[in-house]
């Protein structure tokens, strides 16, 4: 026994470096000295930073973007249909809620001239940069649509405004998504084929829901439709990308505030195409289901995506999987 091999008690003793255990047809495997990796990243920090958004502000930007696009476009369909007053309540909305969006995004860049400086540059590449000329040129068409409903002068020019911020009403519903999708949240950026989707589906049952609450019953029948498709949209979306992301989607799957925005679109749209056909108070009551729905999606979405983005294993995961991919196909 050579000394190394001799503890300073005098006892012998293989050295840690050299054990073994015993394995199969009298072969022998070395102990395995380096722990298993796991997802932790370098001193316990995020393999990610954590986007700097307030939640209020930007999940509430996510929201009322939707609510004024969809409700321009319902806007037009009630004014061509003859339905005066859900087209006037529409166009207000509309006007009110993205005026709220442009607040909450302002708020959030912490001074306006940060917003301004965003009109200096037009990158078709960049979600933000689209979306902010976007509205530049939706929020005039809006408020024109809106001042001509309430007054009643320039008719002409008012349905022009209506059809003009109706045309460009999906996108404004929508370019959030492609916004958020364009980030490297795990949550978010993995969601990018159904995100439209669901922001579509929940923009249409927010406006549909608003109709429902300031409208009368007998003019209400677009909204309810838009109520009832929206909703459908919204949850066939949302399944489908939870299933499509597969582990990814747990911070989806145990939120709580996305299953009570499912819940409250889709008995908000039942409610608003059975009861609310025929009942005022069960209209009003559906509408404000269908707009609280949709509201919980939103921050729901919004908080996913941070706890996607605070987990390392939502980061690395993804990467090990498309890698794995990558090796199987060229093979």
């Amino acid at each position: 026994m050579s000394q190394t091999d001799v503890r300073m008690d005098g006892s012998a003793a293989l050295r840690t470096e050299r054990e073994a255990t015993p394995g199969s047809a009298g072969r022998r495997r070395e102990r395995l000295m380096v722990p298993k990796a796991d997802f932790d990243s370098y001193y316990g920090r995020p393999v990610l930073n954590e986007p700097t958004w307030q939640a209020h502000d930007i999940a509430g930007y996510l929201f009322l973007g939707g609510l004024a696009g969809a409700s321009s476009t319902l806007a037009a369909v009630a004014e061509l249909t003859g339905r005066p007053r859900l087209a006037r309540v529409s166009k207000v909305g509309a006007l009110c809620a993205v005026g709220g969006s442009l607040y909450a995004l302002i708020h959030d860049l912490g001074r306006p001239e940060r917003f301004l400086n965003m009109f200096r540059v037009f990158k078709v590449t960049s979600p933000m940069s689209v979306g902010t000329w976007l509205l530049a040129g939706y929020a005039p068409q809006a408020g024109c649509a809106a001042a001509a409903g309430l007054t009643g002068r320039h008719p002409g020019l008012g349905r022009a405004a209506t059809v003009g911020a109706a045309l460009a009403g999906p996108a404004v519903a929508t370019y959030t998504a492609v916004l958020i999708c364009d980030t490297a949240v795990p949550a978010w950026h993995e969601g990018y084929r159904e995100m439209p989707f669901l922001f579509a589906g929940s923009a249409a049952a927010a406006a549909g829901g608003l109709g429902m609450l300031a409208a009368p019953v007998a003019e209400a029948g677009p909204a309810r439709r838009a109520a009832l498709m929206g909703a459908a949209a919204e949850c066939v979306a949302a399944a489908r990308m939870e299933r499509r992301l597969g582990p990814l989607a747990e911070p989806l799957k145990r939120n709580r505030l996305l299953r009570l925005g499912e819940a409250l679109s889709v008995a908000g749209a039942l409610a608003g195409i059975t009861m609310g056909r025929r009942s005022r108070l069960a209209a009003m009551a559906a509408g404000a289901a269908l707009l609280a729905g949709s509201a919980c999606t939103r921050f729901g979405i919004f908080r996913a995506g941070m706890e996607s983005a605070g987990d390392p294993k939502y980061t690395v995961q993804p990467q090990r999987l498309a890698r794995a991919k990558a090796e199987r196909d060229l093979t």
